[in-house]
C-alpha cells in the first residue's frame, strides 16, 4: 500500500512556519493506561505542545490509545478501518493544528474475531488518512516471569508500506519490526523512517538505542522513534528513550521516561549531501531475499 500525495499549491506543511526546505518533526512519548478517553486526552495535549513548537509532522507511540490490563482489552476496543473514536481523534487533531500525524498504532478489527491488526495510520494536515501499515513482526518473549505473546491477540500484516509526502518518502514500521533490517531495505530509499514502539525495559535498555541508530546509519535516513516510557497500570514497564536520529546516527533529541515531546529539525540538503558523499545506498549488490547456495 503506497500513497502518492499531491504537491500542488498547498504545500502540505499546514500552519508550521518553516525555513525553505527545512521542517520540524516531533516524537511523542507516553505512559498509556487502560482507559482510551484518558489516553486520547493526554495525546491531544502533547500534540498541541508539539504543534506549538513548530512541528509539521508528529509521531505517536505504539498502543498510544490503550495499554490494557489484559492483552485482550485492545481487542474489545478495536475499530473498523475508517470509523471509530480513535481514528476520529487523529483526524481532528491533524486538521485542527494543520500538521501531519503518524498515529503510532491503534487496534483495528481483523478477519479473526479474537484478534486485531496493530495498525499505524497516517493523517495529513487536512485530516485525511493517507496510509495504513499493519505490523508485520509480532513480539514473543519470555525470560523468567516476564512474558509477552503478541501473536495470541494480533494478526500480522503482510505489506510493506511507504508513502510520498511533502516531507519526502516516509517508511512505516512498528516496534519489533526494528529488529529486521531487511524490512527497511525493502522500503527503498526513505527520507524519514518512523518506528512507534512500546519496547520493554528489559530489551530496551539492551538494544533500543543501538538498533535505532543502526537503522538511521545503514539507510542514511532520519529515524523518528516515539515510544511508551514508564510504568503502566498493568504492571508493565516500558523503556522510553524516545528519540530523533539523523542520517549520520546522531541523536538530535531524546527524552528518557514519562510523557513528553522530542523535536528536531530535518534538513533535506544535509540528507542529500550525506548520501552524495557516502553513496552506500547505491553500492548495494545483494537483493532483499536470501539465496541459498547449493553444494
Amino acid at each position: 500500500m503506497t500513497k502518492a500525495i499531491s504537491k500542488k499549491k498547498d504545500s502540505g506543511f499546514g500552519k508550521a512556519k518553516l525555513l525553505p526546505g527545512n521542517f520540524r518533526v516531533a516524537a511523542i512519548q507516553m505512559a498509556s493506561g487502560p482507559h482510551v478517553d484518558a489516553n486520547l486526552l493526554e495525546a491531544g495535549r502533547l500534540i498541541k505542545t508539539a504543534a506549538n513548537q513548530g512541528a509539521a509532522i508528529i509521531g505517536l507511540p505504539e498502543y498510544f490509545a490503550i495499554m490494557g490490563m489484559r492483552d485482550t482489552d485492545k481487542v474489545k476496543v478495536a475499530e473498523t478501518f475508517g470509523a471509530g473514536p480513535i481514528q476520529d481523534f487523529l483526524s481532528r487533531a491533524a486538521k485542527r493544528y494543520g500538521v501531519w500525524i503518524v498515529g503510532g498504532s491503534i487496534p483495528l478489527k481483523s478477519e479473526q474475531n479474537n484478534k486485531i491488526r496493530n495498525s499505524c495510520l497516517v493523517f495529513d494536515h487536512k485530516g485525511q488518512c493517507v496510509a495504513r501499515y499493519d505490523k508485520i513482526h509480532l513480539f514473543d518473549f519470555q525470560r523468567g516471569t516476564e512474558r509477552y505473546n503478541e501473536s495470541k491477540t494480533i494478526e500480522p500484516g503482510d505489506q510493506i508500506v511507504t508513502l510520498e509526502s511533502p516531507f519526502g518518502k516516509i517508511g512505516l514500521s512498528i516496534c519489533y519490526d526494528l529488529r529486521f533490517p531487511e524490512l527497511y531495505r525493502a522500503m527503498g530509499n526513505c527520507d524519514l523512517i518512523f518506528v512507534p514502539s512500546a519496547f520493554t525495559e528489559t530489551t530496551g535498555k539492551a538494544h533500543w538505542e543501538t538498533l535505532i541508530r543502526a537503522r538511521a546509519i545503514e539507510n542514511l535516513a532520519y529515524v523518528i522513534a516515539p515510544a511508551q516510557g514508564g510504568y503502566h497500570m498493568n504492571g508493565r514497564e516500558t523503556h522510553g528513550s524516545s528519540m530523533i536520529v539523523d542520517p549520520w546516527g546522531i541523536i538530535l533529541d531524546r527524552i528518557p521516561r514519562g510523557s513528553g515531546v522530542v523535536i528536531a529539525g530535518v534538513n533535506p540538503i544535509h540528507l542529500t549531501e550525506l548520501r552524495t558523499s557516502l553513496p552506500a545506498l547505491n553500492h548495494r549488490t545483494l537483493g532483499v531475499e536470501t539465496q541459498l547456495t547449493k553444494n
